[in-house]
């Protein structure tokens, strides 16, 4: 019987597509929507069991109070009663046949069904690396959009249509999972805010005690040691017997000690450095460069804005590809987002039905974004890219080739050598951080195997609307691109002399909320000697 079991789970296995069992859900937002469904088949069948369970109860019930009647009048007279010889008879019945068919009813498993169905879902469950990428992901939100532990626990967010909030175990869950990295502020950002729940009286699994222990020893280790005392201190009130908490407190008084010790002899010096470590705490886990804080600031809406007399310079004007046949009596809508580097945007160029065709196309075949390795030379996941892409080529679909052809017209340049078509989904706060399209020169090997040169220029598609971030950033010149559903923006990455322009150094901020949907098309070298001829300077 175990064999013949095992036989079927196999052939099971074998039969139920791999492409199925996806992974890196926290990736791709388009994926996870398959988990909400995953979620609502299992709570259809936990009510099921749930009735099945009612009903069996009911049953057992029934019969409890028709033998609690019965015995209540026998037991009064027994041998009166049992003077009848029916009720002789049933006697005889229910004690032999009844109450074993009731004891088979009692222990009948009413689960088979829900629990067969959480054997074959759970294969399609996402994993501790989802939850973990997830966790990092609101980490990630609260540091580039400046957000403060309440405001995420309260699911106070821009754009949002079901609003949600945190409980404290899950702010717990957060702090922990930033412990477990060594990110000692991020978690006292959160268990201070599962503490704040908690003294606010909400109920939960999780209790005071466990909370400080993890909060003391995050203070501690930004340095704080007057904060990391006090915390301590309330942790032993609760519980004086926590071993860990006691060995902390002696700790922390012996380095007090010291410290006091130290400060009779250099007092001046100390205060100094005493006012240092005040102003130092409940600081960032690490300092970042000047260009990631440009990054953020692009992506809060906080960038560079424009002079009045360079924002003269930028049109919105009919673009017809150059006197293209197709586009000179319906001539499609084109405005300038940026002058140097020149960033234009073409507006209602792709439907909602070829949208949809292509995600229907890309959907199935999403897997986690790779960029290029400059050491290796090979594609590889990285976690400063959260997203999952798939490539479409103009051969399979006519959509993509109708596509493709669109963005020939428009560019005036050969993508016959250009790379397929390739769609993003974005994950929770999905984000590319700033990285160039083109191979620089330390690279000299990047696009060796395509034959087809370096990426001249780039096109990309913006598939969706974003409620909240999610816009396409260049640090080095202060530009931001908002996503727009159905339009699409283009720049050159070389100049024409075939020189990277540094300029066009870009990113995908993380989207706060909403899905993001993009898709682009990287144009090459190849083709355009005479679409772009090379010029004699360097830079033009």
């Amino acid at each position: 019987m175990v064999f013949t079991m095992a036989w079927c789970l196999l052939v099971l296995g074998v039969l139920l597509p791999s492409s199925y069992a996806h992974t890196d859900f926290f990736t791709s937002i388009g994926h996870m929507t398959d988990l909400i469904n995953t979620e609502k088949d299992l709570v259809t069948s936990l009510k099921d069991y749930i009735k099945a369970e009612e009903s069996k109860l009911e049953q057992i019930k029934k019969w409890a109070e028709k033998l609690d009647k019965l015995t209540d009048t026998a037991t009064k007279d027994p041998e009166g009663f049992l003077g009848h010889p029916v009720n002789a008879f049933k006697l005889m019945k229910r004690l032999n046949t009844e109450w074993s068919e009731l004891e088979n009813l009692v222990l009948k498993d009413m689960s088979d069904g829900f629990i067969s169905n959480m054997t074959i879902q759970r294969q399609y469950f996402p994993n501790d690396e989802d939850q973990t990428g997830a966790a990092k992901a609101l980490l990630r939100l609260q540091d580039t959009y400046n957000l403060d532990t309440d405001t995420l626990s309260k699911g106070n967010l821009p754009g949002v249509k079901h609003k949600t909030f945190l409980t404290a175990e899950d702010c717990f869950e957060l702090g922990k999972i930033a412990y477990t990295e060594s990110d000692y502020y991020h978690t006292e950002l959160w268990m201070q805010q599962a503490l704040k729940q908690l003294d606010d009286g909400e109920v939960s699994s999780i209790d005071k005690v466990s909370v400080l222990d993890y909060l003391s020893y995050a203070v501690y280790q930004q340095g704080d040691l007057d904060k990391a005392m006090t915390l301590t201190k309330r942790l032993l009130e609760l519980d004086p017997e926590h071993q860990r908490a006691n060995g902390n407190m002696k700790y922390f008084e012996y380095i007090m000690a010291k410290e006091k010790e130290a400060n009779k002899s250099v007092a001046k010096t100390d205060d100094k450095a005493e006012e240092e470590s005040k102003t130092q705490k409940m600081g960032p886990s690490k300092s970042y460069p000047p260009e990631r804080q440009k990054y953020e600031m692009l992506c809060r809406g906080e960038g560079l804005k424009m002079t009045p007399r360079r924002q003269s310079k930028l049109f919105c004007r009919y673009h017809d590809g150059n006197r293209n046949p197709k586009y000179i009596l319906g001539p499609v809508k084109q405005e300038d987002e940026w002058d140097k580097p020149r960033i234009v945007r073409f507006l209602e160029i792709i439907s909602d039905e070829e949208i949809e065709k292509v995600k229907e196309l890309a959907k199935p075949r999403l897997s986690r974004a790779t960029v290029h390795d400059p050491q290796t030379g090979k594609l590889t996941t990285a976690h400063y890219r959260v997203s999952k892409s798939a490539w479409l080529s103009g051969y399979e679909n006519p959509t993509v080739a109708r596509i493709n052809t669109r963005i020939e017209d428009l560019t005036g340049l050969d993508v016959s050598t250009a790379e397929e078509l390739q769609v993003a989904n974005y994950g929770v706060g999905g984000q590319y951080e700033p990285h160039f399209d083109f191979g620089r020169k330390d690279e000299p090997d990047a696009f060796k195997e395509l034959g087809t040169g370096n990426r001249i220029a780039t096109w990309l598609f913006y598939m969706s609307d974003v409620a909240a971030g999610g816009a396409t950033v260049f640090p080095e010149v202060g530009a931001s691109v908002w996503p727009r559903k159905g339009t699409a923006v283009f720049w050159y990455n070389l100049f024409p002399s075939g020189e990277g322009d540094y300029s066009t150094r870009h990113a995908a901020c993380p989207v706060l909320v909403g899905n993001k949907w993009v898709s682009n098309k990287w144009i090459h070298e190849r083709g355009q000697e005479f679409r772009r001829p090379c010029s004699l300077s360097e830079f033009e």
